[in-house]
């Protein structure tokens, strides 16, 4: 039975998800700060990863901006068989949603226009847009701000498949290490494992989406996401760089089939700021 969307209502949903992404962390990490601000060891690490709490606190009840980095829109679709979208064009409702509310929530406008020209857009559009069509009919919609102090230390490598395991650790404990404290620690770990190029990196970015209390249904790769998260926290960057048992609160590994000649790995970090909203329509 085909279901008819209006891209009116798109753009309210997305107006409204900016907003919410930017002033409220999801439940699942406001627990894992919570619980590693429990088992952090060193004085200094407990007193930062109190004041992200209270942080966490004033930006609820105050309305405002969690970080003053209001990050670059990213917004993931999965869109439905039976889902008719009528109206304007999908990504003109998506990116008028964004600049609605950028706007009405007082959010900082970060995007420009061309990479290297540098003028600022003024409404934090365009949005970054991943679609797949899917079973069903409805659409189902997630907006996923991402500041550029992680963004920017995320990593591909291009492995060869002899490498394997041990050089995927390899590479992941040496991209965290090269951070250090430019990443906002603790961090999220997303990691995406096979595919092509582009394939890997996309997998690492949804990784940052899935619930930091769910582990990979793969087994060894539920292990790995495990041992990896053990490492990291041994490296004894901790919160904020300055020292301690907590650099990241989760390590999130997707995979994907890959060719006999290749072992692509992306990995996408993100600060202790993890914001991403859900909604279906």
């Amino acid at each position: 039975m085909i279901r008819k969307i209006h891209t009116l209502e798109i753009t309210k949903n997305i107006k409204e998800m900016c907003i919410e992404a930017n002033y409220y962390l999801s439940a699942d990490m406001k627990d894992a700060i919570q619980q590693a601000s429990q088992k952090e060891t060193t004085t200094l690490g407990k007193n930062v990863m109190q004041q992200l709490q209270k942080n966490l606190i004033i930006a609820a009840d105050e309305k405002i901006p969690i970080c003053q980095d209001t990050g670059m829109a990213v917004v993931f679709l999965d869109i439905g068989q039976g889902v008719h979208i009528q109206g304007d064009s999908l990504e003109n409702a998506i990116n008028e949603g964004i600049r609605r509310g950028y706007e009405e929530g007082y959010l900082r406008k970060s995007i420009v226009h061309d990479p290297l020209i540098r003028k600022n857009t003024k409404d934090n559009t365009p949005a970054v847009i991943h679609s797949k069509i899917v079973a069903g009919n409805t659409l189902k919609i997630t907006v996923a701000p991402k500041g550029f102090g992680s963004e920017n230390i995320s990593r591909i490598f291009m492995l060869k498949p002899s490498d394997g395991k041990e050089g995927v650790i390899k590479s992941v404990l040496q991209t965290i290490q090269d951070a250090g404290a430019n990443a906002c620690p603790p961090i999220v770990v997303g990691i995406g494992i096979g595919g092509t190029f582009e394939k890997c990196a996309i997998m690492a970015k949804e990784a940052l989406l899935r619930n930091l209390k769910e582990h990979s249904d793969i087994p060894y790769i539920a292990e790995m996401e495990q041992d990896l998260l053990e490492q990291i926290n041994c490296l004894g960057i901790g919160p904020g760089g300055l020292g301690g048992n907590t650099t990241a609160l989760a390590v999130n590994i997707n995979t994907y089939p890959t060719h006999i000649a290749g072992l692509p790995v992306g990995i996408n970090i993100c600060c202790h700021v993890n914001r991403h909203v859900t909604r279906i329509l």
